[in-house]
């Protein structure tokens, strides 16, 4: 927490230390070129470079800035979902901080770097992934601010992951067996989660007002995050995520039959918790899906590959990829790309539809 001065400023790290800073004559942020054991310590640190000042001797100086304190400013000025945010603060506790935190940046260099991401283990490669990205982008703005001459990350492919997980969507018959075998108040969720494709935050936040049943729509506006045990509640992941998805026509009636068993409230969850008012936690979700899934043979399933379903489903249709992107919020077309990859089966469909152009000549 930054506790803001007459001149300069100190906070307190993750770490217990102390960093201080001020803004100098020359309209610059200037760090203290160390943290501090001491609260008092920092104070004089600060108090030393007012009469510096004061005095007329104060003079510009190299600013070596550790990787803990630029970092944690760094964080706390993103304009992050709290969710995202949460996650980077993790993955800085865990992993940065031990590694660089009481490092100068200037003094991370590509060989440092290298054997940190060398030493992290191989079995949780996505946290790996996350990990070094972080420290990427971290460094990337220290560059652009002239605080280092480069970025010292250029392990080329680090800041991605292989899918470990060879996802298997449902089949129509599993997506029907896998619905029957949920409680009744979360069949129709699960039957819009593999038709819809609908992330797992946006479905637990949709309420009445956001399904349009004559137009067969439904809109996503909202999404709900868990955070400390908290809900959240905010937009969508990324603009591309504020969109109407419209809903198979088969659906339809089990969707109104579902609206009016509720409060009639427009302002009620779709989808609530079994108390019908809070937000349905993910492991409340899990313990009625891992009994469903269990039950049709399929322990392998997640409640995401739900999602991956409907997206499969909706790219056999034919679907081009800026209509894959719509339907699913996604606004990068790598993610949606794989929908199509994964309904490449499709292809023997269409090689048996060429045929028939073909019938009657000859």
């Amino acid at each position: 927490m930054a506790q803001r001065r007459s001149f300069g400023t100190i906070r307190k790290m993750p770490s217990g230390r102390y960093s201080a800073s001020y803004t100098g004559p020359d309209t610059r942020k200037h760090f203290a070129p160390t943290t501090f054991d001491a609260k008092i310590d920092a104070e004089g640190w600060l108090h030393a470079r007012r009469t510096e000042m004061l005095a007329g001797e104060w003079r510009p100086k190299p600013r070596a800035v550790i990787f803990e304190q630029y970092a944690t400013t760094w964080l706390e000025g993103r304009n992050l979902t709290p969710r995202t945010k949460a996650h980077y603060r993790s993955l800085l506790r865990s992993r940065l901080l031990p590694a660089f935190g009481s490092v100068p940046l200037r003094a991370i260099s590509p060989e440092l770097v290298r054997s940190w991401y060398s030493e992290m283990p191989k079995t949780t490669p996505t946290l790996r992934a996350h990990s070094y990205a972080l420290l990427r982008t971290i460094l990337r703005t220290a560059e652009d601010e002239d605080l280092i001459t480069s970025n010292p990350c250029k392990i080329r492919g680090a800041g991605s992951s292989k899918r470990v997980k060879q996802v298997r969507p449902a089949s129509l018959e599993e997506i029907a067996a896998l619905v029957a075998a949920m409680p009744e108040r979360l069949q129709v969720m699960t039957l819009v989660a593999a038709w819809c494709a609908l992330r797992y935050g946006e479905l637990t936040e949709l309420r009445v007002k956001d399904v349009d049943l004559a137009r067969g729509v439904l809109h996503v506006r909202r999404g709900v995050s868990w955070v400390d045990g908290r809900p959240i509640i905010g937009t969508p992941k990324s603009a591309a995520g504020l969109r109407d998805v419209a809903v198979p026509p088969h659906l339809l009636a089990a969707l109104q039959s579902h609206v009016e068993k509720l409060s009639g409230s427009k302002e009620a969850l779709l989808f609530p918790a079994a108390d019908g008012i809070s937000n349905l936690r993910q492991s409340s979700l899990a313990w009625h899906f891992n009994k469903a899934r269990e039950s049709i043979g399929r322990p392998d399933l997640r409640w995401h590959d739900l999602r991956h379903t409907g997206a499969v489903l909706a790219a056999s249709t034919g679907a081009t990829l800026a209509e894959l992107m719509a339907r699913l919020g996604h606004s990068t077309p790598g993610a949606a790309l794989k929908y199509q990859h994964a309904a490449a089966g499709r292809d023997t469909q269409i090689a048996a539809a060429m045929s028939k152009l073909a019938e009657g000549i000859g």
